[in-house]
């Protein structure tokens, strides 16, 4: 693949992200062309805390914005199904997908490309966190599953690649099937939102993105005393950019490999860029390809959350 340089324009001091209503987010205006004129509205499924996804994408909206002399608007939605039904109508046009939703938005938009992942997407991994009054102790082999039978469990999202997809897929190699647990598994609809119904008592164990859990271990958000990881997964590809494929006719030849290169260029070696990939909890972007995600079909196929 050729490598495409970007020529970067000088930092500001000051970030001007602006805070939309009613669900337009925040956007970012090149200097050059009035309003609404060549405009890049990007997104992400909503995998934790709103306002800590308004953070970091307000900061990815001004950066992209000048980077690429467009203007960028980040536009939140409700779930991980919204994300790609907003892909699919043209709504959004570069949305950050976990692995699953990254693979459905490809699969219903002819022509759409995958642009970039964080350097520990290509390694990442779900963690099974038990509260402690559980019965359920620490064990290191698939086979060890096993213990969740009878247990209340609770996945995130339906959709969510590290919270559902994978957890659901290793429990599966493991002769556990979602009718094993005690009552019907939750979705707790964010990673975030699992740690704090395990560590209440309103399941007794739960699956989980590792970088959220990992991040609120080190932010001291979680109770150890009441919640505890109980198993690691083995290691898979999860999130991904994904770009529309009409970007080049609506906003100049080339524009999406701009992007993608824009993309790729965010390695820490200024203020911006470390808030940019702390955020992400990222060393930087690394480039992904249409066949790094052949594990996430495997696994949708096997547990029937993607067409054969």
């Amino acid at each position: 693949m050729m490598k495409i340089s970007v020529r970067r324009l000088p930092l500001t001091a000051v970030l001007a992200a602006t805070l939309l209503s009613a669900g337009c987010g925040a956007e970012s205006r090149s200097a050059a062309g009035p309003a609404g004129e060549r405009t890049l509205t990007i997104g992400a499924i909503p995998d934790q805390d709103p306002q800590k996804l308004q953070r970091l994408y307000s900061v990815v909206a001004e950066r992209l914005g000048r980077d690429l002399g467009v203007r960028v608007r980040y536009r939140p939605v409700t779930d991980y199904t919204a994300a790609v039904t907003a892909f699919r109508v043209g709504d959004l046009d570069l949305v950050w997908f976990g692995g699953l939703t990254g693979v459905q938005a490809r699969r219903q938009v002819d022509g759409a490309r995958p642009l970039a992942q964080r350097d520990i997407d290509t390694k990442f991994r779900s963690v099974v966190i038990a509260g402690t009054r559980s019965g359920i102790a620490p064990f290191d082999t698939l086979q060890g599953l096993a213990a969740l039978k009878g247990k209340r469990f609770t996945f995130g999202s339906q959709t969510s690649t590290s919270g559902r997809l994978m957890p659901q897929y290793f429990l599966g190699q493991a002769g556990v099937t979602p009718g094993d647990f005690r009552g019907s598994p939750g979705f707790s609809g964010a990673h975030d939102r699992t740690i704090e119904l395990v560590e209440a008592g309103a399941f007794d164990a739960g699956a989980l993105n590792e970088q959220v859990w990992r991040d609120r271990l080190q932010a001291g958000e979680v109770d150890r005393a009441r919640v505890r990881e109980v198993w690691r997964s083995p290691m898979y590809n999860d999130y991904q950019w994904v770009a529309r494929p009409d970007l080049d006719s609506r906003l100049g030849d080339g524009f999406t490999d701009r992007a993608r290169a824009a993309l790729l260029a965010l390695d820490g070696s200024d203020a911006e860029e470390r808030k940019i990939l702390d955020l992400f909890g990222a060393g930087r972007f690394v480039a992904v390809g249409e066949r790094d995600h052949t594990e996430i079909v495997e696994a949708g196929r096997a547990t029937g959350l993607l067409e054969k």
